[in-house]
């Protein structure tokens, strides 16, 4: 069991650790607040934990279809491009003015993980081997505590680069906060343009740009409709209200 246990917390934290949209958010919302590691890893307890049941439950193939995975990969990655566009079009009023994006931590847990065609390629592959084995050698309570442990890596390791960004940031001037605000929203561009490229390359097919058309429509339809914009304390205007 101890075994299985420290299978779960090394791959588990290997993946967490790895460079990708959510820990470039992460980074992002860290330069605000102390807590957004811990917000932004319920968010992706939102998304995760309905995903491990389902694989456990034997709901893998779902995810191995093309077009679901080929949806995933462009309506994934044009909300992530939207998500640096909106940082990069900030980052002035984030590094001077101390204001935030229009999107909170917690929102943005579950759109960088919901959204991200990779993290569902983990689970489908990688993650469901991990559950498989644990469940093996555990027994019948397997599964609530690989939930728990699996998690915990991702709260643990989100909470500790958030304070410690909080901590430091104090230490750079707005011009260089600037220029972190522009790195993150270009990363998150980078993995934007990615997951659409390789989503397209990977599953094209007949009928493929219909599939791309409605997506992206979708996209822009969220982005229209303030779908993704949180109610910001009173005091703080929106753009929409500075305009």
């Amino acid at each position: 069991m101890l075994a299985a246990l420290g299978t779960v917390i090394v791959t588990s934290l290997s993946g967490v650790m790895m460079p990708g949209p959510m820990f470039t958010v992460t980074l992002a919302k860290s330069l605000k607040s102390p807590w957004a590691g811990v917000m932004v890893a319920f968010g992706h307890a939102v998304v995760e934990v309905p995903l491990i049941l389902l694989v456990y439950f034997g709901l893998v193939d779902f995810f191995q279809n093309e077009i679901v995975k080929l949806v995933l990969s462009v309506l994934g990655g044009g909300m992530i491009l939207w998500m640096g566009y909106d940082l990069f079009r900030a980052r002035r009023k984030l590094a001077r003015e101390g204001k935030d994006t229009s999107y909170n931590a917690f929102t943005a847990g579950i759109l960088m993980s919901g959204l991200n065609p990779f993290f569902l390629v983990w689970w489908v592959t990688v993650g469901s081997l991990l559950l498989l084995k644990f469940t093996a050698a555990v027994g019948s309570w397997a599964l609530p505590f690989f939930i728990v442990v699996h998690w915990l890596c991702d709260l643990v390791w989100l909470s500790i680069v958030s304070f410690t960004i909080y901590r430091t940031h104090s230490f750079m001037g707005q011009k260089a906060q600037e220029w972190v605000f522009i790195i993150l929203s270009l990363a998150l561009l980078y993995f934007g343009g990615q997951f659409i490229v390789k989503g397209i390359i990977a599953n094209f097919q007949p009928g493929i740009l219909a599939i791309i058309i409605v997506s992206l429509a979708f996209v822009w339809l969220l982005i229209e409709t303030d779908f993704l914009r949180v109610r910001l304390p009173v005091g703080i205007k929106t753009r929409k209200d500075e305009g």
